[in-house]
């Protein structure tokens, strides 16, 4: 049997795409000393690939004396006003692999876990069209680490998670979409992604093509296929 083809490129926004990370740490820091706490870099680093409303929960527990839902809004509103000034930080080789995957026509999403509001404003910056389809936070029926917002988009695509590549720079991100069954790239940032259960690791997507996205997709499903031939042969012994 052969190994599915690579029918789509599922990717994660902040820390993958774009490197807003350190907007979002921009409006945490202020927030919480509004109420009197303190926010240190490494309590910043803890909310790396976490959805929102978890984010909003711990942000409670640091002081914030606002709602889930008024916290999510206000940060979101925040890192929006910094996009607005400086334009979309995308990470070195993002844009130029997103642009080659299109013209190569492989499909492509976005499945962050912000608010539709800005996964939309980011989208439109883009100087061209990016995305078949948008999986956000507010969208998804369960948050990263679940497999939710990745077989969301695998279902809104018509492609089978076999037939996906998803690239993530943290390890709920990869534990999400591992879960869902997508061959996985961790491409890291701030966090250490050891043992979260990357296929592979690039270490910048600088250079990085269509060709290699689909020459890692090959070898990891022929890899994969492997395992299951051995494993279905011990089954039956």
């Amino acid at each position: 049997m052969n190994a599915p083809r690579l029918a789509a490129v599922l990717w994660d926004m902040d820390g993958t795409l774009v490197d807003t990370e350190p907007y979002w740490m921009a409006a945490e820091t202020p927030l919480i000393e509004s109420y009197g706490g303190s926010w240190s870099h490494e309590q910043a680093l803890g909310l790396v690939g976490l959805g929102l409303e978890d984010s909003a929960r711990i942000l409670q527990g640091a002081g914030v004396r606002m709602s889930t839902d008024a916290i999510i809004d206000h940060l979101t509103s925040e890192v929006m006003r910094q996009l607005a000034e400086t334009g979309i930080p995308f990470r070195p080789g993002a844009r130029e692999l997103l642009a080659d995957l299109r013209a190569a026509g492989v499909k492509t999403g976005l499945v962050t876990m912000s608010m539709r509001r800005m996964a939309d404003t980011v989208v439109d910056l883009i100087d061209f069209e990016a995305f078949d389809v948008i999986v956000a936070g507010d969208d998804a029926t369960r948050p990263k680490p679940f497999p939710d917002p990745y077989l969301q988009a695998c279902e809104a695509l018509g492609v089978a998670p076999d037939q996906v590549v998803a690239i993530e720079d943290s390890p709920n991100g990869l534990r999400s979409a591992v879960a869902s069954g997508a061959a996985v790239i961790g491409v890291p940032l701030m966090v250490s992604l050891a043992g979260a259960g990357a296929h592979t690791i690039w270490e910048t997507l600088d250079g990085r093509t269509a060709d290699d996205v689909a020459a890692f997709h090959q070898s990891h499903r022929a890899r994969a296929r492997v395992s299951e031939t051995a494993t279905a042969e011990e089954n039956a012994r």
